[in-house]
């Protein structure tokens, strides 16, 4: 039976925190130093809020989701603008060395076989290609995985899976433990207990009020970012041979040699 990701997918239009915006729109405009004019796959795409960012800097852009409910609400936004198909990252139906990058955000952790993601990517790569992953960092003591997930990757993990294929691996950290807010800082120990305990809502309806709690007043997800909605500073290098524990988020940038 497929699984059904909208429970537990932000959908454009819910509320999410100021901090989930800043996020999206960081990891999208990090990686689109990576996709100006090149030809861009974006897998796992959920409502599609990047897809409107790239495929202005990109030369062409594809883009798809495995549930269909979710896409069909960017399908419905984004009309003829984009090409989006539904599929499994798993098996990516596109030509053989078509794309110069692949995308998958917040997603790679959804994938009963990763090493499967990884190989269709070496096949729809050219050379010189890169896939750009983001991730809530694993590493973290208060970290709380997301239903259905199966793996989750930290930066050591990163390097293993992509060089084993070929790949060269850089890793990033993006927004610090130490500057997030007082209240995040001291709700921190709570949230690893309730955790610990399986106290979190597994849905995004379920979190609502308890990142109310943490993040104060919430935003509407909106349907398409722009450039310049946040104050972008690029994340930092960070170490393949031990976990990252000052970050959030983990960006890994693995490319093939041209």
């Amino acid at each position: 039976m497929p699984v059904d990701y909208s429970m537990v997918t932000e959908i454009a239009g819910d509320e999410i925190t100021t901090e989930q915006l800043e996020r999206m729109c960081h990891r999208y405009y990090w990686a689109g130093v990576y996709c100006v004019g090149k030809d861009v796959i974006e897998v796992a795409c959920g409502t599609g809020p990047g897809l409107g960012y790239l495929a202005g800097i990109a030369k062409s852009l594809r883009a798809g989701d495995y549930t269909q409910t979710i896409l069909n609400t960017a399908k419905r936004y984004y009309n003829d603008r984009i090409d989006l198909r539904q599929f499994d990252a798993q098996a990516i139906p596109y030509e053989d060395q078509s794309a110069d990058i692949i995308l998958i955000f917040e997603a790679i952790y959804y994938l009963p076989e990763p090493k499967a993601f990884v190989q269709e990517c070496l096949r729809v790569l050219r050379p010189g290609g890169a896939v750009l992953v983001a991730i809530a960092n694993k590493d973290l003591y208060d970290f709380n995985p997301s239903p259905h997930s199966h793996y989750y990757f930290g930066t050591v993990e990163f390097n293993e899976l992509f060089s084993a294929y070929g790949f060269s691996v850089e890793c990033f950290g993006y927004l610090s433990v130490h500057e997030v807010s007082i209240r995040q800082r001291i709700l921190r120990p709570m949230k690893r207990l309730a955790s610990a305990l399986n106290l979190i809502p597994k849905t995004t309806g379920g979190k609502k009020w308890l990142k109310r709690l943490v993040f104060g007043s919430m935003v509407q997800m909106p349907a398409e970012i722009v450039a310049g909605q946040i104050a972008y500073r690029p994340p930092q290098s960070v170490s393949l041979t031990v976990p990252d524990l000052e970050h959030k988020v983990v960006y890994c940038a693995a490319s093939l040699r041209p």
